[in-house]
This record gives structure tokens, sequence and C-alpha cells, in this order.
């Protein structure tokens, strides 16, 4: 600060010199003027402003000369190292609260900072996830925070899916995941009917649907896992008889949400599948073909081939039996006949295809599609809760 501080006095004192200096040749010129008329003048005012120029000048040479031999080098030099200090303090305690500081990074889901979970343990973390990578178990992929609809927390990552592939991985984690950080949760998967896509893109209020039954206390909290529907065709889930173990088993998908959050174990007791409109044939085809894999499975407004389902449920692991809730509104007359015809097909069905429990919802009605669908997903999301904790 002491350097620009000398360039005030400089430029006063040479501006004031030359105002002085022209004053006096104005006045000398006067008198000169007065002599050659033969009158008298007064030279006071003139030498005052030459001795005033004078002044001004003898300032600015001794200022001039001062900063050229750095009379004031050590002062500046000291001036400015302290300038250069105080942001460096500054920058270290703005830290706990500066956007890009390391005190204010987003904290992880509480998944990822509970070391005591071992392979459970969530590595579900936001833009922090760095913070708590060397808690991340074995097997474990760093999923990050997109957003909290319904409530909750959604994350996605990258996981390879069956073919090998990486494919995008939406988890829903529900607000009791970041309450109860002892807690551990069952899942339930979600299947897409949109290849490159996930099953929120298609029933986008989905989380909300679940949400609110949560809320309501009238589901137990699990963890909804949607993975991108596979390539390759049009319509994934038209497909799910011709290979119904490929998409009911994502042995990958698995064992990756098992070791990135804090889920109750893989098994028939904890784990659930779902599909909504072109996802329900996945979910009825997850649920028939791996009950030993799967406790309970919805499938809501959908339409089914009731062949291939039920020889799909009668190729299930023997002493195993499906729990599965067909759901449609009360005004969809298409999506309860497929329904019926799937549940009477799969009573006349052999092995295990005749064991499964089938339930037929038809009560729904609103005043909108959005709102039956809604309701639906929040029946679907009770039965699944319900199903899963009497199996626990």
């Amino acid at each position: 600060m002491v350097r620009p501080l000398l360039v005030i006095p400089l430029l006063a004192a040479a501006v004031g010199g030359i105002w002085l200096a022209r004053g006096a040749l104005q006045r000398w010129r006067d008198l000169q003027a007065a002599a050659t008329y033969e009158l008298a003048g007064d030279r006071w005012p003139m030498l005052a402003r030459a001795g005033g120029a004078m002044v001004c000048g003898v300032c600015v040479t001794a200022l001039t000369v001062l900063t050229a031999l750095g009379a004031f080098g050590g002062l500046s030099h000291g001036g400015q190292g302290t300038d250069r200090a105080e942001p460096a303090v500054d920058a270290a305690a703005a830290g706990a609260w500066a956007p890009g500081g390391a005190g204010r990074q987003q904290p992880a889901p509480p998944a990822a900072t509970d070391p005591a979970a071992g392979a459970g343990a969530g590595a579900g973390a936001g833009a922090g996830a760095g913070a708590t990578a060397t808690a991340t178990p074995a097997g474990a992929s760093r999923f990050d925070s997109v957003g909290h609809p319904g409530g909750g927390e959604l994350l996605q990552s990258a996981v390879l899916g069956p073919d090998g592939k990486p494919r995008n991985v939406r988890v829903w984690l529900p607000a009791q995941y970041a309450k109860e950080p002892n807690a551990r949760f069952p899942v339930v998967v979600m299947h897409a009917a949109t290849p490159g896509k996930t099953a929120d893109a298609e029933v986008p209020d989905v989380f909300e649907g679940v949400g609110a039954a949560l809320q309501a206390g009238r589901a137990r909290p699990f963890i909804l896992v949607a993975p991108e529907a596979p390539n390759g065709t049009a319509h994934p889930c038209e497909l799910v008889a011709a290979a119904p173990a490929a998409v009911a088993d994502d042995a990958t998908l698995r064992n990756t949400v098992a070791a990135s959050f804090r889920t109750l174990p893989p098994g028939p007791a904890s784990w659930g599948t779902l599909g909504v409109e072109g996802g329900a044939p996945c979910a009825a085809a997850a649920g028939l073909a791996r009950p030993d894999l799967y406790g309970a499975a919805a499938a809501v407004s959908g339409r089914y081939d009731a062949a291939a389902l039920t020889q799909t449920g009668a190729e299930a692991p023997a002493g195993s039996s499906a729990k599965l809730l067909l759901a449609a509104a009360k005004g969809d007359s298409a999506g309860l006949d497929a329904a019926r015809k799937l549940q009477s097909a799969l009573k006349s069905g052999a092995g295990p295809a005749a064991r499964a429990e089938v339930r037929i919802s038809d009560n729904v009605q609103d005043y909108t599609a959005d709102r039956e669908r809604l309701r639906l997903v929040r029946q679907a999301a009770q039965f699944l809760a319900d199903a899963l904790a009497k199996a626990s």
C-alpha cells in the first residue's frame, strides 16, 4: 500500500507546481505589458507564485529520486508480504464455508460413513465421495447423488450388466436410511421397458408413490433399485419368456447393491421386484422364475403372455412358490383381463407355477390416469413391504 500512496503527493506536487508556474509567468507578462505603457505593477503575486512553483519542483524531484533509489523498497516489500499472507489465512479459514473448500463437501450417504457395516456399508457418496473412498468395501461402486425425490435420495452409478457392458443403475434411498444409520433395509428391483433407460424415466412419479406409502406408515421402508433396460430389442420385457433367468437373476447388480448400501442379505426374505406398465412383464417373470431370490413381485398395469409366464413359473426351482401382485386401475379393462388370464393360467400350470400366490388389485379409481398410477404404485409398495416383512 506504500507505493501507491507515494504517487498521490507526486501528482499533487507536479500539478500544483505547473499551476503556480503558469500563474507566475502570466503575472510576469502583465508586468512587462505595464512597463511598456509606463504603468506601475505589483511584483509580490508573481514572486509568490514563482516561489511556490519552485517548492513544488523540489518536492517532485525529491520524491522521484527517493522512489528511484528504493528508499521505500523494504517497506513496500514488507507491505506486499503482509497483503499476500492475509489471503492465505483467509483462504484457510474460508474452507469451512466456501463452496469449493474442503470443509463444505456434500456429506456422503450414511452407508459410506459406517465402516462398521462391513460388506453392507454404503458407498453411495454424493459430491464428497472422495472423503469416504477409503471406507468403500470390495465389490462396491461409487454412487453419485442426483436428486431427492419422494423425500429420499436418488443416486446413480455404472454397473456391469449381464452382457458385461456397463449400464446406469439408479438407487433410491428412503428418508429412514439417513435417520437410522445402523439399520439395514430390504431391496426392491424395478424393471424398465425402454432400452437404455431406467424405470424412473418411464414412471417419473414412482418415487413419490413409494415415498407417500412410507410416510403414511403403510409400508416398511425399502431401497428401490432401477437398472437400465438392456439394448438389442425395442421391447426388452417381451423377451422374458425366452430367457427368464437372465432377467430375474442379475448377480452383478445384486452383489454391487449389497456391497454398496446397508441392505439385508440378498434372498427371498428381503428382496423383491416391481414393474409398472411396460416393465410389468419383467417383474412378473422375475418373481415367477426365481422365487428363491425374490420373495415378492408386483406388476402394475401390465399386459402379459399368460402361456409363456406360466411355463416360466413351472421351471422355477423346486420347493419354491412365488408371491405375485397384479394391479390395474378399475377402468383398465384390458389390464384387468390380462391379469385374470395370467392368474387362471398359473393355477392350472405345473409344479411351482400352480403354487404361486397371485393377488389381483382392481379397486383403484381416480379422476386422472396419473393419479391412478400414483395410487397403484403406492399399493404395490405396500404389498412388497408387507410381503418382505413377513418373509423376514
